[in-house]
């Protein structure tokens, strides 16, 4: 990944306020206008869900999300004129967030590279491991896309240095075991946890999961360097909230020292 790519610069410069929407849900329009509210309430890079069928890591929330998107229609070519129309307004990072059987019936048709002239600038494939991820991690380098890897809890130390050394832009520590969904509270280990992964890699570490206030974003922006919020802006979309509503709550969420001014 070039140092002076978006995500680089980034977190050059800042800690990242990472959001979560799965495109299509409501339809494409509606998402845009989801994504820029999120955008103009402080979130400084976005990931942009692909829907599946069989989203195993995904809670509730964001399952009825996908399901909604693909009763809907939603294409490959939605995603990718939603990720053009939110370049066309902001230049934050954007991430492509996708199991890898969706992402396998693209590639023929070079889907990683029409991702990279829309302006995707990561991808984060939550099924596929290290190991099984070659092909698409060649592509990945082939189009200047970096290629996200996946920590958990019982990620052993071990075999996070194995993943640094292939993962490109940023590492995902998922902070609980399980699927996402809201959440109260950080597991207690979680400081420990981040102390260990953070000594032994070279890359950024943002964190996700069940992070739904202010609190528990600051709290693991003491630790890491980003977090992501994801199924609380799903369920306010789902509850059909206004753009300005989702600006207002993502503001809400967003630890004072990265409040946009």
């Amino acid at each position: 990944m070039k140092k002076d790519s978006r995500i680089s610069q980034l977190f050059l410069n800042n800690k990242g306020f990472i959001g979560y929407l799965t495109a299509g849900d409501g339809g494409r329009q509606r998402t845009l206008e989801a994504a820029l509210a999120l955008i103009k309430g402080g979130i400084n890079m976005l990931e942009i869900g692909m829907p599946f069928s069989d989203p195993v890591a995904d809670g509730p929330v964001i399952q009825r999300a996908a399901m909604r998107s693909l009763a809907s229609g939603t294409t490959l070519q939605d995603i990718l004129w939603l990720t053009e129309e939110i370049r066309k307004q902001s230049d934050i990072p954007l991430i492509l967030f996708t199991y890898l059987n969706p992402l396998l019936s693209g590639i023929p048709f070079d889907f990683l590279s029409d991702a990279k002239k829309a302006g995707i600038d990561g991808l984060l494939l939550v099924d596929c491991p290290l190991e099984e991820s070659h092909l698409i991690r060649e592509q990945c380098i082939r189009n200047e896309i970096a290629l996200i890897y996946i920590l958990t809890p019982s990620t052993s130390l071990e075999r996070v240095r194995k993943i640094n050394q292939y993962a490109e832009g940023f590492l995902y520590y998922a902070c609980r075991s399980g699927t996402t969904g809201v959440r109260n509270a950080l597991p207690e280990d979680f400081p420990h946890k981040m102390e260990s992964i953070k000594a032994i890699i070279d890359l950024p570490v943002v964190v996700g999961f069940g992070i739904s206030n202010q609190e528990m974003a600051k709290n693991v922006l003491i630790h890491a360097d980003g977090v992501v919020v994801g199924s609380l802006f799903v369920k306010a979309l789902e509850e059909d909230r206004s753009p300005e509503a989702l600006s207002i709550l993502a503001r809400e969420i967003c630890p004072p020292i990265l409040l946009v001014k």
